[in-house]
């Protein structure tokens, strides 16, 4: 839609009544589906997806969305009916559509209880996450549920739980113990094998509370959790995306969502309770999943972190702006290449070189206004998960690699830059659960390579394994050496060099 309109009235169905083709999919039902972490990137994926799905078959798929503690977007959507406009960005245009999924909303930190009946409700067939790999609460080290954590100390001891895993652990005890239903957990987020991950950390969780074994009996039986592989880069909200929704439509929104028009879902088909026919609204469901996802992982979410720290580094707000650097594209393109397409088997069929080119055009998305400190926060729970096996196996075969130690040396000059080095406005703007950690390490650190030491012995990030690498950490060093003197460009010059020469060897 196009047209401008200069009165415009608040967001609501009445608000709708004469614009049904903004609107996607009919009024929502009952509840079917819990999903916890009510974001932006929630709200233009699953629940588009519903959405369009309920169009096509409608059922009682209704989508009760819990916030974790912000009140910000439950206000707005409580005030439009449950309402909030999509706005699909690019540089040909943007166009708007209305998901009319929700049926409600809840804040977990002002009533956990209310989360955990939420989830036990026998009518409820589905729980969906979308908490960011930092909410899962995994030790880094183990991969298991981070049992020294406060907050799972708190929920494992009976408190009200804080934790996502704490709250849907609890929730599966109280169906297990009354109606026995069987329920459905489908992580959304970008966590390697997340829905056997998810089991893993639930099971954890009621082994270390004294669960009943009759309730852990039943989980592992009833209660399926299918991995998925999600992408849509959604950027952070803005005042300008209302603004645009304002001239587009002529509605008042108070809690837009910014996406890119690509939109891809990969499900098992594992549920133990039924589904949406999410396959209606595009949903490829597949075996592979797992395939899909390292292909996610490191070839997106791998290069993208690369792209956030070179270009914040180098002084750009945006992806766009960092990506069209050339020395930023040339760094993303050998760390694809060299170090990430190798590491993985490719799902059936797949097209590596398409996917590449369709990546490129993405961030090349200028429309879109993707900020390089939004992608490069939590890089400590990130990297972990994208980093160590494929430099793992080139490290087997006695290659250094480079763009992967370029990588962790931007991450670590971003987050906890060495004394007297000012990485720059976006670069201090990334939020990271093991920043103050790591910056008392760089504190401490003498030279770049007693930091490097200290991150990987120490600093909780990676496993023990990579710290018994001396070539990998003498490479993050020089390269964090060579971003805090000469900059980021001359760091992945350097890396580029490297990698000519071992080419030529």
């Amino acid at each position: 839609m196009t047209t401008t309109t200069a009165a415009t009235r608040p967001l609501g169905r009445a608000a709708l009544a004469g614009s049904a083709d903004l609107l996607t999919g009919p009024p929502p039902g009952r509840t079917g589906i819990v999903h916890l972490g009510l974001g932006n990137f929630h709200r233009a994926h699953q629940a588009v997806y519903t959405a369009v799905a309920q169009g096509a078959e409608p059922g009682d798929w209704g989508i009760l969305g819990v916030a974790n503690r912000s009140r910000t977007v439950v206000d707005a959507l409580r005030a439009q009916d449950h309402l909030y406009s999509v706005l699909q960005l690019s540089p040909e245009g943007s166009r708007v559509s209305v998901p009319g999924v929700h049926t409600g909303t809840l804040v977990a930190a002002e009533d956990p209880h209310a989360v955990v009946a939420a989830i036990a409700d026998p009518a409820v067939r589905v729980v969906t996450l979308t908490v960011t790999e930092h909410g899962y609460r995994i030790a880094p080290r183990t991969g298991r549920l981070d049992l020294d954590a406060d907050d799972v100390r708190h929920d494992v001891r009976g408190g009200a739980p804080r934790t996502t895993v704490g709250q849907v652990a609890r929730a599966l005890e109280r169906r297990a113990l009354s109606h026995a239903a069987p329920l459905t957990v489908l992580s959304c987020d970008n966590v390697q094998a997340n829905g056997a991950t998810t089991r893993g950390l639930v099971l954890d969780f009621l082994a270390a509370a004294g669960a009943h074994p009759d309730v852990v009996d039943w989980v592992e039986r009833t209660v399926t959790f299918p991995n998925t592989m999600v992408d849509r880069i959604v950027p952070a909200s803005a005042p300008r995306y209302a603004a645009e929704v304002r001239r587009l439509t002529g509605l008042d929104d108070r809690a837009p969502v910014p996406a890119e028009p690509f939109s891809m879902w990969v499900v098992e088909d594992r549920f133990a309770a039924g589904r949406p026919a999410w396959e209606r609204a595009g949903a490829v469901f597949s075996d592979e999943v797992d395939a899909y996802e390292l292909v996610k992982l490191r070839l997106l979410n791998g290069t993208h972190s690369l792209i956030a720290y070179l270009g914040a580094l180098d002084g750009r707000a945006t992806i766009p702006d960092s990506r069209a650097q050339d020395f930023v594209e040339q760094a993303a393109r050998a760390v694809i290449a060299d170090e990430y397409l190798p590491s993985i088997e490719l799902p059936s069929g797949f097209d590596p070189e398409a996917y590449v080119d369709e990546l490129f055009a993405r961030w090349s998305n200028s429309a879109l206004g993707h900020r390089t400190s939004q992608v490069g926060s939590d890089g400590s729970v990130k990297l972990p998960q994208r980093v160590p096996e494929p430099a793992t196996r080139l490290l087997d075969r006695g290659v250094v690699p480079q763009h992967l130690a370029l990588t962790v040396a931007a991450w670590l000059c971003c987050v906890a830059p060495p004394d007297g080095f000012d990485p720059g406005p976006h670069a201090r703007a990334m939020a990271d659960p093991a920043a103050p950690r790591l910056a008392a390490l760089a504190r401490e650190a003498g030279t770049a390579r007693d930091l490097v030491e200290a991150v990987f012995r120490h600093g909780g990030v990676f496993g023990a394994d990579l710290a018994e690498r001396p070539d990998l950490l003498a490479r993050v060093a020089e390269y964090v050496d060579l971003i805090t003197t000469h900059g980021p460009r001359e760091a992945a010059a350097e890396a580029a060099r490297s990698r000519a020469a071992a080419r030529e060897a």
